[in-house]
């Protein structure tokens, strides 16, 4: 080969390598579309902004673990959002599959997704760490990866949640409040964790535990896995109840209908509970809470899922976005619950009752998410 047909080629390589390395989103400056919706998580939060696409766009959802009711229902809610008038023209196609627990599964599923050549992926992780190379191959496709709930240790990819660490630490100074005016100081007290390994689980049992040691109070702490699910939640509670007595409260992360139900099995006294948004939990809270359920319900809702498809079809139209949106936490407790508001006496027990986003145009009514199937499509 000849020097200057050489120099054209390695030219041309250091071109072709140079575009690589733009692929996937550029950093810069705000502020993002719509920020009454994407808020930013806090004012240092930078911005990224991907090449505009035209749409009609193909989205994917790829779920993990799908063994419990709030799974099935983030399910049932990308599905009965795809179909709302706001965003069914802007998406072409629309697939969701759920992996299981195996981390190789969920980043295969994702890959197949990019090579397929689909737009976006909505995903809630298996764990928080060990997606770089799917990053890097959506980054080369640019594909809008957007991880929702548990969400990944970088700041490399758009994310959509709820503040973990404040829902813990919340939860964990209600109980230390409602057992204060009790005039209890001291005792056991029962933490119900989710699903081992996210982000989410982690985040929560920090901040709780962080709580409780911050106060002044003697605090012995039991901790049980009861997966966000209620039926392992009812049995562990039994157990941690059959094994340890009495609780003087009780933090849920999750599966808070097992709480209630293992309470009453057992003939436990009603002490607070912290809790999720499950509608029998706020139902239980609302009928008991002059018997001593003093409860408090936040919620970590599937309607979550909807916000992430919403903030991925913005970047796909090329608007600059947060890289980390925060969405509010939706907080009731047994002073302001009210039927027909935030929970409903004639729906299902394990339907979570927030799924409602003013902010964002989001409004998924209860019938709509109930129509649909959990199944993969």
């Amino acid at each position: 080969m000849k020097p200057r047909t050489i120099l054209a080629t390695l030219s041309m390589a250091t071109i072709l390598s140079a575009g690589a390395a733009l692929a996937g989103p550029a950093v810069v400056s705000g502020p993002g579309a719509q920020p009454e919706c994407f808020a930013p998580w806090t004012e240092d939060t930078k911005y990224l902004q991907w090449p505009a696409k035209e749409g009609p766009y193909q989205i994917a959802v790829v779920n993990g673990f799908v063994g419990n009711t709030w799974r099935i229902q983030m399910v049932k809610t990308a599905k009965a959002y795809a179909e709302d008038p706001s965003v069914k023209d802007k998406i072409s196609e629309f697939k969701v599959v759920s992996t299981g627990t195996d981390a190789p599964a969920q980043l295969g599923a994702i890959e197949d997704f990019i090579n397929q050549g689909y737009d976006a992926i909505i995903t809630i992780a298996v764990a928080p760490t060990g997606f770089d190379r799917v990053i890097r191959l959506a980054d080369k496709n640019d594909v809008v990866l957007v991880p929702f709930d548990n969400v990944l240790d970088t700041d490399a990819v758009m994310q959509v949640n709820e503040d973990q660490l404040a829902m813990g630490k919340k939860w964990g100074e209600f109980i230390l409040g409602e057992l204060d005016a009790m005039g209890v100081d001291g005792g056991k007290l029962l933490e119900v964790r989710g699903l081992a390994g996210n982000s989410v689980d982690r985040d929560r049992s920090q901040a709780i535990n962080d709580a409780i040691a911050a106060d002044d109070g003697n605090w012995e702490v039991i901790s049980v896995v009861g997966n966000w699910d209620d039926g392992t939640t009812q049995k562990v509670v039994a157990d941690a109840i059959a094994v340890h007595g009495q609780f003087d409260a009780v933090i849920g992360q999750g599966g808070s209908n097992g709480i209630v139900q293992a309470l009453k099995d057992a003939g436990h006294p009603w002490v607070p509970v912290a809790g999720e948004s499950e509608n029998g939990f706020r139902k239980a809270i609302a009928e008991y809470s002059d018997e001593g359920l003093k409860g408090i319900s936040i919620g970590q809702s599937p309607g979550l899922v909807a916000v992430a498809m919403k903030a991925a079809i913005s970047a796909l139209e090329g608007n600059p976005m947060p890289q980390l949106i925060s969405v509010p936490l939706p907080v009731a407790t047994y002073k302001d619950l009210a039927d027909g508001q935030n929970f409903w006496s004639e729906l299902p027990d394990n339907f979570f009752t927030v799924n409602e986003f003013p902010p964002c145009g989001v409004n998924i009514s209860g019938p709509a998410i109930m129509a649909e199937t959990g199944d993969d499509s």
